[in-house]
């Protein structure tokens, strides 16, 4: 590829990236408005993603370095510009001459309004070139307030600094294991863990179903289950079907429930591509239920989402906590139907990849005071360290955590044993 091709594709993937952060300012996220992009070239449209990415993790950061330079605030089309310039200058390394020609050029293409402003371009981004210095002394962008305020009240202001540094810093990929030989590195836990930005689909494994990407927190639901060979098993939300797996691989006979059928579609895919079986049923887990008592189930409730900012940096633009009552009501709800599934003796694990304790501790400590029987069994599970679990026995994973190894998303989970 001779440069001029190459400067055609950069191009192309900032003009791509400038649409879906527009689109998150309208309240999209990244996934759906990925349409946008959707006549790019494969490669084009990855960079796209990765550059709206990136800028979304340092809005506010990119923001706080212009704002000096700056007479007034420009138009949105015109800081959306200016935002992804810095960040490609000062956090991703790119050559200041391409970064500002191309901010330059993108803002003449943006309309008459944007010709007239692409001197003021110019000779922001040059002086914002020179300013790598007070880049590295600005914080990690802050969550919002709605997230923020609860999250330093259980665990205080240091911890929450070392979660917005997490977000910033963004996530690694993470296989679970069918077969012993897997790629990546080894985590405690039993995950393996490769760089951020590893093309999944050529990696040694992929088409004989030995392993399938699932963050190292997400796989930890399974492994404190402590599924056995031949017993009966739902996941309840089980979409797309990480957990699915896991239960599959562990021998036992597994329900994969969920409401939606276009979801259920991938868990079937990735059930086939890795050689296991499950039964696969379309239905709400609020009033589905099976022909015999179950020996446990997997609740992995809707939630917030708010352990998945690393991954999802647009989730606390389009966000503001609003429906969170509606959410708490239905988790509870589910746990108490959840546990009308089970035998005596039977266990559920509720899970949520919540960074909220509302959805975690407090809803855990809302079940025990429902159901007098109930019992918290503290997580077995290799790897985990006892500064995870909670006071109650649950287990409190925070993208903060590991953070020499690239950190994990934010769960809550819980191991509970139904009275005999």
């Amino acid at each position: 590829m001779d440069k001029s091709q190459d400067r055609s594709g950069r191009d192309g993937a900032r003009s791509g990236a400038l649409r879906l952060l527009a689109a998150v300012e309208e309240g999209a996220t990244l996934d759906e408005a990925a349409a946008l992009i959707e006549g790019a070239a494969p490669p084009d449209r990855a960079r796209a993603r990765r550059l709206a990415r990136e800028v979304l993790r340092r809005q506010a950061r990119a923001d706080a370095l212009l704002a000096p330079f700056l007479a007034r605030r420009p138009r949105p089309e015109i800081q959306r510009i200016l935002r992804l310039a810095t960040v490609e200058m000062l956090a991703l390394g790119e050559a200041p001459h391409g970064a500002v020609n191309a901010a330059v050029a993108l803002a003449r293409a943006s309309g008459p309004k944007g010709q007239a402003a692409s001197g003021m371009v110019n000779a922001v981004l040059r002086k914002v070139s020179a300013s790598a210095e007070t880049w590295v002394g600005l914080p990690p962008q802050h969550m919002p307030g709605w997230l923020r305020k609860p999250i330093v009240a259980a665990w205080g202001k240091p911890a929450a600094r070392a979660i917005e540094a997490a977000h910033e810093a963004g996530a690694p990929l993470d296989l679970t294991p069918k077969a012993a030989d897997c790629p990546g590195d080894a985590l405690p836990t039993g995950s393996h863990r490769l760089p951020a930005g590893t093309q999944v689909s050529a990696l040694p494994g992929y088409d004989a179903g030995d392993w399938w990407v699932q963050d190292a927190a997400a796989a930890m639901a399974v492994r404190v289950l402590d599924p056995q060979p031949g017993e009966t098993v739902a996941d309840l939300c089980a979409a797309p079907g990480g957990k699915t797996l896991q239960l599959a691989t562990a021998g036992s006979r597994v329900t994969a429930l969920d409401i939606s059928e276009s979801r259920l579609a991938r868990v079937a895919e990735n059930l086939a591509r890795c050689g296991l079986a499950a039964e696969i049923v379309a239905g709400d887990a609020l009033t589905w239920r099976p022909e015999e008592p179950l020996d446990a189930v997997l609740l992995d409730a809707p939630c917030s989402a708010t352990g998945t900012i690393r991954r999802h940096p647009e989730l606390p633009l389009i966000r503001d906590g609003a429906g969170l009552r509606d959410l708490t009501a239905l988790q509870a709800r589910l746990i108490d139907h959840a546990l009308t599934l089970l035998r005596p003796g039977g266990r559920l694990v509720y899970a949520t990849c919540s960074l909220l304790p509302a959805e975690g501790e407090e809803q855990l400590a809302a079940a025990l005071s429902r159901h007098p029987g109930l019992t918290v069994e503290p997580p077995q599970a290799p790897g985990i360290q006892p500064g995870w679990i909670t006071e109650q026995g649950g287990l409190r994973l925070r993208p903060d955590l590991w953070p020499e190894r690239g950190g994990m998303d934010g769960f809550f989970i819980a191991r509970l044993r139904k009275s005999a």
